[in-house]
C-alpha cells in the first residue's frame, strides 16, 4: 500500500471516529433544542390573558377599539392554569366586579358598576336562559366575555331582572385549527380531587369539519370547613365552516350538589358589624344541600350571502332542576348566638332563546356603513314548590358553630312538592335595528338603533296553578355611541344606552311614612311598566406596545319601586318608580405583557353609588348597601428567565367600604386579599407535562367580603385560604 493510500485510509477512519464521537454530542444538543422548543411552546400556549374584544350583541364579534363599549374576554389559558371551579373564580381576576351569593343559597351573584347579574342572565353565546343559573363550572368555556355598563339595546332585555351595571357573555369551546388531546389531574386541599379531558381536531380535506369534547369530574370537600362539593361536567361541539356557510352545533352537561354549604348571615338590629370569624369557620348546617342539574345547548348558522352580507340564525335550550334544602341563619347578638330556621325547594327550569338577524357593511362616497337588523325571543318556564319550617331548637355560633337539628313543623307550604307545576311564564320578544357610521376610513364611528321590547309575563298561583296575574308590556330602548381613533392605538368612545328590566307588582299594603299603621295601596297588584335604567359613558382605549389600557368614566340612573302617600286618596299609599338609584364612577384596567416575559392584567374602579327620591326622603343620598367604593386588583404572570420552564403568578385583590345597611349605620371594613402560583412545564416522552400550584388568600385574612343583596345587612364571609394544584399532559 503506498503512502498516499495510507494517508487516505488515514484520514477516513479518523473522520468516521469523529463522525461517531461527534453523533451522540450532535444527538444530544438537537435533543435539548427539541426540548427547549416544547417548553417554549407550551409556556406561550399557558399564557393567561384577557384581550380587549368579544360578542357586543347585535353588533358581532368585535375589538373593543371599535365600538362604544367597555369590553374585554378571559381566556381559556387563564381558567385552567388558575384552577377555577366557578365562574366567579374566574371573574375574581376583573377590578371592575365583585362576586357574592344570593341569599341563603350557594348560587353565586356578580356585581358590576354597583348593580346584581344574577345567573339568570348570563349570556351563551349570546342567548339569555340557556346557562346554568345558580353555579357555573368553568372548564366548558373557551373565554368569558364582560361587558360593563347597560345592554338592553345589544342583547335585549335580561329575562332575570338583572344586568342593569353589565353583562357576562361564555363562549364554549370548539375545534382550532391546532389538534387538542389533553388530560389533566387536579387536587383542591383539603380533599377535593378530580380531572378532566379535553379532544379536539379539525376533519375533511379542508378541515371543514370540527369536533371538540372535554369533560371534567372532581368532588370532596372543599376549604370551607365540611363543605362538600361535586361537579360533573360534559360538553361536545360540532360545527361546519367551508365556503360562505357556516353552522355549529353546542351540547352540554353539568351537575352540581353542594352540601352543608356556608349561607349569607343575616343581621337584623344590630348596631355593629360583628367580628370575622376564622376565614375557613362554617356556621351552616349539615343537613343543608343544594343539587342542580343542566342540559343545554345551542344550534348557530351563518351565512355568507356577499362579501359584507352575513344572515344568522340561533336556537338554544335549557331544561334544568334544582332541590336544596336552604338555611337562614339570623345573628342575634354580638356574642355570635345564631337562629336557624330553613326551607325545602324543589324547582324546573324550561326555556328557549331563538334570534335571526342579518348584518351588511356598504360603502362609497367617503362613507360606510354598517347595518344590523333582526329579532329575539325567549320563553322561559318556572316551575317551584316550597315548604318552610319554624326555627331549629336551639341556638348556633358563629365563632363555635354547633349542629342543630332540622326543625319538621312548616310554617308555609305551596305547590306540590313532588311535581311542581308552573309558578311563572315569561315570554320576550323583541326587534332591532342599528346603523353604524364610518367617516374618515372608519376612524369616526357613529352607532344608532333602536330596539322594540316587549314583555309578556303570567304568575299562576301557588296553591292551586290558577293564572293570578298578567303583565304585557313594550318599551323602546335606543343606543347612540361614538367612536373617535386620532391615531391606530388610541379610540376614543360615548355612548347613551338604557337598561331593561320586569316591572315589579305593587303590595296590598304598605308602611306609611309617617308611622301610622300599615295603609291600603290603591294600586295593589298592579304590575308596573318596565323599569327603565340610563347609562352616559366616556372613556378611552389605547395600546402602547403589547399593553391594553382602557378608561371610563359612567353614571347610571336606575328607576326603584317605592311606596309614598298618594296625592289623590287621603290614607292611602302608592307604589310606582319613584325612586332612583344613581351610579357614578371611573373604571380603570390594564393587561398584556410589560416586558418580555412579565405580564399584568389589573386596574380598578371608584364608584359613588347614591339613593335618591326615597320613600319620604328618609335615605336621601344615602349609599347604596353592599356597593365598595373602590375596588384595585393586579394579576401578575413572570417567566423565570434563568428558569425557562418556570412562571410564578401573583395575584393582589383589594375592596373598598361598603354600607352594609340602607341607614348607613353600619359598614364592612375594606379588604385585601393576596394569592400566590407557580407552573412548571417538563418534557415526557417529547410532550409538555405541565405542573401547576396555587394559593389564594396566602394569609389566610379573616374579612366580611360583602353585604351586597339586601337592604338588611347579610353578610358574605371571605374565603379561606385555599391550596390548588393539578398537572396537565398534552398528548
Amino acid at each position: 500500500m503506498n503512502t498516499s493510500a495510507i494517508r487516505h485510509a488515514l484520514f477516513v477512519a479518523t473522520s468516521l471516529g469523529a463522525i461517531g464521537l461527534a453523533g451522540p454530542a450532535l444527538a444530544q444538543q438537537q435533543e435539548a433544542d427539541d426540548k427547549e422548543t416544547i417548553i417554549v411552546t407550551a409556556q406561550r400556549q399557558n399564557q393567561s390573558g384577557v384581550e380587549l374584544k368579544g360578542n357586543a350583541g347585535v353588533l358581532g364579534s368585535k375589538d373593543a377599539a371599535d365600538i362604544p363599549f367597555n369590553i374585554r374576554s378571559y381566556n381559556a389559558a387563564l381558567i385552567l392554569n388558575q384552577q377555577p371551579q366557578t365562574l366567579g373564580q374566574v371573574l375574581e381576576n376583573d377590578p371592575t366586579i365583585r362576586t357574592t351569593t344570593g341569599f341563603g343559597i350557594a348560587g353565586e351573584l356578580f356585581v358590576i358598576r354597583g348593580f346584581a347579574l344574577a345567573g339568570d342572565d348570563i349570556g351563551f353565546d349570546g342567548l339569555y336562559g340557556i346557562t346554568p343559573r345558580q353555579l357555573v363550572a368553568p372548564e366548558l368555556y373557551e373565554s368569558v366575555q364582560v361587558l360593563n355598563g347597560a345592554s338592553a339595546f345589544l342583547n335585549g332585555a335580561a329575562p332575570g331582572g338583572t344586568g342593569i351595571g353589565g353583562s357576562v357573555n361564555l363562549i364554549p369551546k370548539r375545534a382550532t385549527a391546532d389538534p387538542i388531546t389533553r388530560a389533566t389531574l387536579g387536587f383542591t386541599g383539603p380533599e377535593h380531587v378530580g380531572g378532566g379531558f379535553d379532544f379536539g381536531r379539525r376533519l375533511g380535506s379542508n378541515g371543514e369539519w370540527g369536533i371538540r369534547i372535554n369533560g371534567t369530574a372532581r368532588a370532596g370537600d372543599a376549604s370551607i370547613d365540611d363543605e362538600f362539593r361535586s361537579t360533573y361536567v360534559l360538553g361536545a361541539a360540532i360545527d361546519y365552516n367551508s365556503g360562505p356557510f357556516r353552522a355549529m352545533l353546542d351540547l352540554a352537561y353539568q351537575r352540581v350538589k353542594v352540601s352543608h354549604f356556608r349561607p349569607k348571615l343575616r343581621v337584623n338590629t344590630l348596631t355593629a358589624i360583628p367580628d370575622a370569624p376564622d376565614a375557613g369557620t362554617n356556621y351552616g348546617q349539615p343537613w343543608q344541600y343544594t343539587e342542580l342539574r343542566d342540559i343545554f345547548g345551542q344550534f348557530r348558522m351563518e351565512y355568507d350571502v356577499a362579501k359584507d352580507v352575513m344572515v344568522y340564525a340561533a336556537f338554544g335550550a335549557r331544561d334544568g332542576s334544582e332541590e336544596g334544602v336552604y338555611s337562614t341563619p339570623t345573628l342575634v347578638n354580638l356574642n355570635g348566638e345564631i337562629t336557624v330556621s330553613s326551607s325545602f325547594i324543589p324547582r324546573t327550569d324550561n326555556n328557549e332563546a331563538a334570534t335571526v338577524g342579518a348584518r351588511a357593511k356598504l360603502s362609497g362616497g367617503g362613507i360606510s356603513h354598517e347595518f344590523n337588523v333582526g329579532g329575539s325571543m325567549n320563553w322561559l318556564v318556572n316551575r317551584n314548590a316550597f315548604e318552610f319550617y319554624a326555627l331549629s331548637a336551639g341556638r348556633n355560633n358563629l365563632y363555635a358553630p354547633v349542629e342543630l337539628p332540622r326543625s319538621t313543623t312548616v310554617t308555609f307550604v305551596g305547590g306540590d312538592l313532588a311535581d311542581p307545576f308552573p309558578i311563572s311564564r315569561s315570554r320576550l320578544s323583541s326587534a332591532f335595528f342599528s346603523d353604524t357610521i364610518g367617516l374618515w376610513d372608519d376612524r369616526i364611528l357613529i352607532t344608532a338603533g333602536l330596539r322594540l321590547q316587549v314583555i309578556n309575563a303570567k304568575s299562576y298561583s301557588n296553591a292551586t296553578g290558577a293564572l293570578v296575574s298578567e303583565y304585557d308590556e313594550d318599551k323602546v330602548t335606543p343606543v347612540f355611541g361614538l367612536v373617535i381613533k386620532p391615531t391606530e392605538t388610541l379610540s376614543l368612545y360615548a355612548n347613551r344606552i338604557e337598561g331593561l328590566v320586569q316591572g315589579a307588582t305593587a303590595p296590598q299594603t304598605g308602611a306609611n311614612p309617617s308611622g301610622d299603621p300599615a295603609l291600603p295601596v290603591t294600586n295593589a297588584g298592579q304590575i308596573l311598566a318596565p323599569f327603565v335604567s340610563e347609562q352616559y359613558e366616556v372613556g378611552g382605549k389605547l395600546r402602547l406596545g403589547e399593553i391594553d389600557l382602557s378608561l371610563a368614566l359612567f353614571q347610571i340612573d336606575r328607576e326603584s319601586s317605592i311606596l309614598r302617600l298618594d296625592p289623590n286618596n287621603a290614607g292611602a299609599l302608592e307604589f310606582g318608580p319613584f325612586g332612583i338609584q344613581r351610579h357614578r364612577g371611573i373604571e380603570f384596567t390594564i393587561a398584556g405583557e410589560l416586558a418580555e416575559g412579565l405580564r399584568l392584567i389589573g386596574g380598578g374602579s371608584v364608584i359613588d353609588a347614591k339613593l335618591r327620591r326615597t320613600q319620604n326622603g328618609v335615605s336621601d343620598g344615602a349609599q347604596a348597601v353592599g356597593v365598595p367604593e373602590h375596588t384595585l386588583n393586579a394579576n401578575v404572570e413572570w417567566d423565570v428567565p434563568f428558569i425557562p420552564a418556570l412562571t410564578l403568578t401573583g395575584r393582589v385583590v383589594h375592596t373598598g367600604e361598603q354600607a352594609a345597611n340602607i341607614g348607613n349605620t353600619l359598614f364592612l371594613q375594606d379588604w385585601t386579599r393576596i394569592d400566590l402560583g407557580a407552573r412548571y412545564v417538563a418534557v415526557v416522552a417529547g410532550k409538555p407535562l405541565t405542573f401547576r400550584l396555587n394559593i389564594d388568600n396566602v394569609a389566610d385574612a379573616d374579612y366580611w367580603a360583602s353585604a351586597f343583596d339586601s337592604f338588611r345587612p347579610d353578610l358574605q364571609l371571605g374565603a379561606p385560604r385555599t391550596v390548588k394544584a393539578s398537572m396537565t399532559y398534552d398528548f
